[in-house]
């Protein structure tokens, strides 16, 4: 999963039918099971535009989306942000939420 910052998603976003912003930190134990989760979720769906960011860098991410802990997922479709993921569940749950 390629890294992004902020002006990243938002031009995914507006360019692409679903995009979805994986922010984690690094010390985190859940978010390195939900690293493994969105590499699969990455392979199954080629045609949603994924990116990933250190949430530690990145504030003013948190700061504009209210995240409010990590793992976080942040799906925006037709250009518009829907929804925020905390609980990442499963590859099917999450596979569901992006298709």
């Amino acid at each position: 999963m390629e890294e992004w910052n902020l002006q990243h998603f938002e031009e995914a976003s507006s360019s692409t039918d679903t995009a979805a912003f994986y922010l984690y930190t690094p010390l985190c134990g859940t978010c390195q099971v939900a690293s493994k989760m969105m590499d699969v979720v990455e392979k199954l769906l080629p045609e949603v535009s994924l990116g990933k960011a250190d949430l530690n860098y990145h504030k003013e991410v948190a700061a504009k989306y209210g995240v409010e802990s990590v793992p976080c997922l942040l799906v925006a479709k037709e250009g518009r942000p829907v929804e925020k993921i905390y609980a990442f569940r499963s590859v099917p749950h999450l596979y569901e939420k992006l298709s």
